[in-house]
């Protein structure tokens, strides 16, 4: 780190090592049409919980809300399996920073849409789509223009021996323009590729051990400390595990209670936002500690498997029921993207 950068970083970490002494709290506060709005977390880590802040278009009915990501313009993607009560087929929703409706676009994606990750690539922004309908990956540019795909890895001897499941869930991006793919719900594989495509190999294997994975569904390349560093979010073992970036295993995390189900990853700064299915949103240090504990509704929640809820009746304003994708906005704010059949894109508006 340079010293600025490390100044700045000493400041943040103290700010918040302040604030996780406090307790957490749930406070309501009021929005402008009167309707009275949760505020969740505590000190640095306080925001007002904003439900429904994106909502689709006229005919399009939100399906599960899977993935999240924002360009540099500030507009905000949303990647959606889309109800089949919806008039509309689109998958991925665009909105400018507002959270005003711009565009929709890739029914070829209905059903399956799942992983979305942004990136600029030879001076274009770029997205990757992770499709566990059609069990394969999609790079499109920003208007859902198709520019590469891959299916089934037969280049993987793991694959290529026998018929095994491929279903990619998200997908994360070096600094040399590699980047890693986890088969969350295939057979639990986290694949490397070129930025050309081509297949360099696998890191790590399925299993439960250190270096191994069961549901590996999200993953992030974390470049808050001297050397990046790939973080998986080891699901189905309800850890977190660290690699370096030539598949090397540094580090295993596991911190039920407090982490249960990372799902993936994002950062801003010193902090990562970590999606949490079982009820909640997380905050972790640089060392993927939780931090903060936001909109934890897992005491009234039951069960993941049993949260499928079918009316915003049956949900409790400042909790969350399975978040399955988070992104910090440019300005510092959270969005939350749930598991839920009609969906819910929750905003986290810093106080």
């Amino acid at each position: 780190m340079n010293s600025l950068t490390r100044r700045r970083f000493l400041r943040d970490t103290s700010t918040a090592t302040a604030a996780t002494m406090l307790p957490p709290f749930f406070l309501q506060t009021s929005s402008k049409s009167g309707n009275r709005l949760p505020i969740v977390g505590s000190g640095a880590h306080t925001y007002e919980c904003v439900h429904d802040w994106l909502v689709p278009p006229d005919g399009l009915v939100w399906g599960d809300t899977h993935g999240l990501a924002q360009d540099a313009q500030g507009n905000i993607y949303v990647a959606h399996t889309v109800n089949k009560s919806s008039m509309r087929g689109e998958a991925v929703v665009v909105y400018d920073a507002s959270g005003r409706f711009m565009r929709a676009f890739g029914e070829e994606f209905r059903g399956g849409a799942h992983g979305l990750g942004l990136r600029r690539e030879k001076g274009e922004e770029v997205l990757y789509h992770c499709d566990i309908n059609q069990c394969k990956m999609t790079k499109t540019t920003l208007k859902g223009e198709s520019l590469w795909a891959h299916s089934y890895p037969r280049e993987d001897p793991a694959y290529a021996v026998r018929p095994i499941d491929f279903v990619p869930t998200n997908v994360a991006f070096a600094p040399n323009g590699d980047f890693f793919v986890g088969d969350g719900y295939g057979s639990h594989h986290v694949l490397r590729f070129s930025s050309d495509g081509k297949f360099l190999g696998e890191v790590g294997r399925p299993g439960h051990g250190d270096g191994e994975f069961d549901t590996p569904h999200g993953l992030f390349v974390d470049a808050r400390g001297e050397d990046p560093v790939l973080v998986i979010a080891d699901r189905g073992n309800r850890r977190v595990q660290t690699f370096s970036l030539d598949g090397s295993h540094l580090h295993t995390i596991k911190q039920e209670p407090q982490l249960r189900m990372p799902c993936h990853f994002h950062t801003q700064g010193a902090w990562m936002v970590c999606p949490d299915l079982d009820s909640q949103v997380c905050i972790l240090d640089v060392e993927y500690k939780v931090v903060m504990q936001l909109g934890d509704g897992g005491a009234f929640n039951g069960e993941v498997g049993s949260r499928r809820k079918q009316s915003r009746s049956e949900f409790t304003p400042g909790q969350f029921i399975t978040p399955h994708a988070a992104i910090f906005l440019h300005n510092g704010d959270i969005l939350v993207a749930e598991w839920l059949p009609i969906g819910r894109i929750t905003l986290l508006r810093r106080v």
